[in-house]
């Protein structure tokens, strides 16, 4: 098969679960203490792409994370090469992140971002390693000639710059219509006998219509649209094989969703939907009009930058070492409020020239320092040797960096990228975000003297766009000449070094004369479309089993004389509540919006879990289901 003339590649697409313990974590996202999962609204999944040429091969990921931290990178590939050999390397593996704020925490290891989780979750981590590696594996199996086609459009009305005034102190930004990005660009895969297998899309916008006053794992507005996106090509969760749609995550560091106002822990899930529908709805029309053929090599280049204390980006004076501002505590004030009192705080201007790191503090100009985490023992509070990767695909590149990019430094280091990938027939560069690592934000330098919460959660100071942009035109340039680069510093793993205070279960009771399943609330008799039903269960701990690739619900209806499951807790219209009663009682409350499409009929809410046994700590599988109700 010759890429060149004909277009054509090797392609491979899969998924996997990759939900953690839905009671009693610490949710990753807002840093509120108080955030604590109870639950499940969507479970969360890695999907991958595994797409090669005649000589070079690439792997995708997207998953419904917060960030990819250095631990799961480290982790996925330690299993890829136990599997695979040398095939798939840190090189040629872009893990990235859609940014959910509503996902279970503890998979960092470092120390700023574990401190609102109370540690290390080592449950969670294997739950999202493995999933990543399982998701890989799938769409390597299932590697055959296809064809990768693209469209682009945009999409108004979902999306709004969060640090407008922030944004305005830009030279540039007449050049732009907009002061976000409104472009979707989309890829669909499908076979040579034209069999549909995925579909990728790249959009900036935060994954945060679900407030931090939420309890429920969910992948919010993009695992929405996934979700039924996938649906409509009826997608198998369980299956080998079958459709994956990604709405990945692009340069949305100042890009909020919401565009009704901040989320008031009433109408998030009904603004979610909204948003979500409408990447649900502009990602299938350019899916189904999707014509333009990507044609090309297949390539790929990975670098580390090493911005420690002791490294030479920070040696040269290009950037300062690592280091949080006031801002942050005041919180992203259209997602996330903080401390309320705080708002911007620029050094020698708001607030008073007092400080321990003089020497840091003239680096980070405009921020005034609130805690160093660069310079914090026994090893740094956030990565501070960071990848940063280019993936070529025919005519499309993807320039994946462990940020949160705004806007503009977004379309910066794009630009940059293209001006020199063009040479080699790339026509069109996607910013991959939170891709392999995570370091926090990265503005422009004129957005950084601005010192809103992105400003002050640019770890390295006001060099840290331009440093990073220069960093990738080094690879672009090796890229373009057919040369070699140096990996440069590995980073430290850092995974036996995590502590934890996350507790265990340590057993689970029920009331007297009850079950472990039994009832606490029926089902009523009948219900119409667009009613609600609620059931209640005497049930065990969700960490005592994640019921991985399987459900803690379903929705079940009876046709002919068997019962066949219609929705299980993956679907947005189902919840998953866990409620601790006294000591060690369960309370589940499992509840379904019955949609508007729903057929007549006799229905039934099951309800699957696992306790453990005060002796010898054994876990063992319960059921419980409630009395079949109609709906009419």
């Amino acid at each position: 098969m010759s890429t060149n003339k004909e277009g054509g590649f090797l392609i491979g697409a899969g998924i996997y679960d990759i939900t953690g313990p839905a009671a009693e974590l610490g949710m990753m996202g807002y840093g509120d203490l108080a955030q604590r999962t109870m639950g499940i609204h969507t479970r969360l999944y890695s999907r991958a792409f595994v797409i090669g040429d005649n000589n070079k091969t690439i792997i995708f990921v997207s998953a419904d994370l917060l960030f990819i931290t250095p631990p799961v990178s480290l982790g996925v590939l330690e299993k890829l090469q136990e599997t695979f050999g040398a095939l798939y390397t840190k090189d040629n593996v872009m893990l990235t992140a859609t940014h959910t704020h509503s996902g279970p925490g503890g998979y960092c290891g470092y120390a700023l971002y574990d401190s609102s989780i109370g540690g290390f979750d080592e449950q969670n981590y294997n739950a999202i390693v493995n999933g990543i590696y399982h998701s890989i594996v799938r769409a390597h199996n299932t590697l055959a000639p296809g064809r990768i086609l693209t469209n682009q459009g945009e999409l108004d009305g979902v999306s709004k710059n969060r640090s407008g005034d922030a944004y305005d102190r830009n030279k540039d930004r007449e050049i732009y219509k907009h002061s976000v990005d409104k472009e979707m660009l989309l890829l669909r895969l499908e076979r040579l006998d034209g069999k549909e297998i995925g579909m990728i899309n790249w959009f900036a916008v935060h994954a945060t219509n679900i407030g931090k006053s939420n309890r429920l794992i969910s992948s919010d507005n993009k695992g929405y649209a996934s979700f039924y996106f996938e649906k409509s090509k009826g997608a198998d969760y369980l299956a080998g094989e079958t459709f994956v749609g990604a709405f990945a995550q692009s340069n949305a560091g100042d890009v909020t969703p919401n565009v009704w106002g901040y989320p008031d822990g009433v109408h998030d899930y009904e603004r979610m939907e909204s948003v979500g529908k409408a990447l649900l709805d502009r990602a299938t029309e350019l899916y189904n009009d999707a014509a333009s053929h990507l044609r090309g090599s297949v390539d790929y280049r990975h670098a580390f930058l090493d911005f420690s204390k002791n490294g030479s980006i920070v040696e040269n004076k290009r950037a300062c070492i690592a280091a949080i501002g006031l801002p942050v505590l005041g919180g992203a004030k259209a997602d996330g409020i903080g401390i309320p009192f705080i708002g911007k705080a620029s050094y020698g201007i708001s607030w008073p020239k007092i400080t321990l790191l003089p020497e840091d503090q003239r680096c980070h100009t405009r921020k005034v320092i609130v805690l160093p985490t660069g310079r914090l023992i026994p090893y740094p509070w956030t990565p501070d040797i960071v990848p940063i990767q280019i993936m070529k695909l025919g005519n499309l590149a993807l320039v994946g960096l462990p940020v949160e990019a705004t806007t503009m430094a977004g379309r910066r280091v794009r630009n940059a990228a293209k001006s020199v990938l063009s040479d080699v027939g790339v026509d069109n560069v996607v910013f991959a975000g939170y891709a392999n690592s995570y370091c926090g934000y990265v503005t422009t330098e004129e957005e950084y003297g601005g010192q809103n919460y992105e400003g002050g959660h640019t770890l390295f100071g006001p060099n840290t766009e331009s440093v990073f942009r220069e960093e990738v035109v080094k690879l672009a340039q090796s890229m373009r000449d057919g040369t070699d680069v140096s990996s440069g510093i590995i980073p430290p793993d850092i995974r036996g070094a995590t502590i934890t205070l996350i507790p265990k279960v340590i057993f689970d009771r029920k009331p007297p004369f009850k079950r472990f399943g039994s009832l606490h609330l029926n089902a009523k008799g009948a219900y119409s479309k667009g009613d609600t039903v609620k059931v209640v269960f005497w049930g065990g701990h969700p960490k005592n089993n994640l019921r991985t690739q399987d459900t803690f619900l379903e929705v079940q209806k009876k046709v002919g004389t068997t019962w066949q499951t219609m929705a299980a807790d993956n679907d947005p219209r189902t919840r998953y509540v866990w409620q601790r009663k006294f000591i060690a009682y369960s309370l589940v409350t499992i509840e379904w919006d019955i949609p508007q499409d729903a057929e007549p009929g006799e229905y039934m809410i099951v309800h699957s879990g696992n306790r453990k046994s005060i002796w010898f700590g054994k876990v063992s599988e319960y059921r419980g289901k409630s009395s079949p109700f109609t709906i009419n």
